[in-house]
């Protein structure tokens, strides 16, 4: 992870905006056009704040923004009810999965169904991810166990769990490890709401003030768009991030969770957010969410 000073030191050189993301491609080829410099994002004074890019897995950064370090930060949709005192929601920058999502993993040998699954070991990636929150939803009683994301599909395959949450590139990987998928936890949320998955923000600190943070929602976007634009050379940026992934597997899993949703998530992107935090909070896992501030104007509708 990149280190970063703390929040509270003043600073006297050009103001500085600390962008927190996960080092995944999809990631990656959201903060293309900032990461290039074809996009600015102004300051207060009109001069354009310096992008400083810190890397870490999305557990780090969720803990991370519990403690408000970062200016701008991806984090899970799950960590948001911890930060919300801290941060607004830009409405761009959301990861939906469009009837797919998380997967949980086994070996062939191992638990045949989710039922099979209960009272036994699942790997996940950070307890704050929306993959665990997602999974309590629609898992039986299992036993959890916190493993670094991209170590999952080993911990499963040498047998040190009995299965595995995985995300990122893990979701189109797992099979080259011989393991097998009991389900698919996007699917699922899609077959019982009708609605695409929230998994990942990105927000603002909201001591930037409203200015700053309207400025942060227009450049994010605006690096989506020239991502999009410019694809093939996007996507081989986004490629020195994405573990195992040939060309076409990164652009796939790109594809997969940057889309329309991650332009503007619009009024069905929100609600399949608030849909997600009243669920969560009724089932006693997260604290209500009440009147979610957003950054960015809706277009889509």
């Amino acid at each position: 992870m990149t280190t970063v000073p703390d929040a509270a030191t003043p600073r006297t050189e050009d103001p500085v905006l600390r962008f927190g993301h996960s080092p995944d491609p999809d990631d990656a080829f959201m903060f293309y056009g900032l990461a290039k410099g074809a996009v600015t994002i102004p300051s207060p004074s009109g001069a354009p704040y310096a992008v400083e890019h810190v890397l870490a897995d999305i557990q780090t950064l969720n803990e991370m923004a519990r403690a408000g370090e970062l200016e701008v930060t991806a984090i899970s949709a799950h960590a948001y009810p911890e930060v919300a005192d801290k941060y607004w929601i830009l409405h761009c920058g959301a990861s939906m999965g469009i009837g797919y999502g998380p997967i949980v993993v086994a070996r062939p040998d191992g638990p045949e169904s989710v039922a099979a699954l209960e009272g036994k070991t699942l790997a996940i990636p950070g307890r704050l991810t929306t993959a665990w929150l997602v999974a309590q939803l629609f898992l039986p009683e299992i036993e959890p166990e916190v493993v670094m994301f991209d170590e999952i599909p080993g911990a499963v395959a040498a047998g040190e769990v009995d299965a595995g949450l995985v995300i990122h590139e893990g979701q189109i990987t797992y099979a080259d490890q011989g393991l097998v998928k009991l389900v698919d936890l996007g699917e699922a949320w899609r077959e019982e709401t009708d609605l695409p998955l929230p998994l990942g923000l990105d927000v603002v600190r909201r001591d930037l003030g409203r200015q700053s943070a309207e400025a942060v929602a227009r450049g994010l976007h605006d690096s989506i768009a020239y991502a999009f634009e410019n694809e093939d050379d996007a996507v081989a940026y986004a490629l020195d991030f994405g573990r195992g992934l040939d060309t076409e597997r990164a652009r796939r899993f790109v594809k997969m969770y940057v889309n329309d949703y991650t332009l503007d998530m619009g009024e069905e992107g929100a609600r399949a957010l608030e849909t997600l935090f009243a669920r969560g909070a009724g089932a006693g896992l997260i604290r209500p969410v009440e009147d979610i501030e957003w950054i960015g104007s809706s277009s889509r509708g």
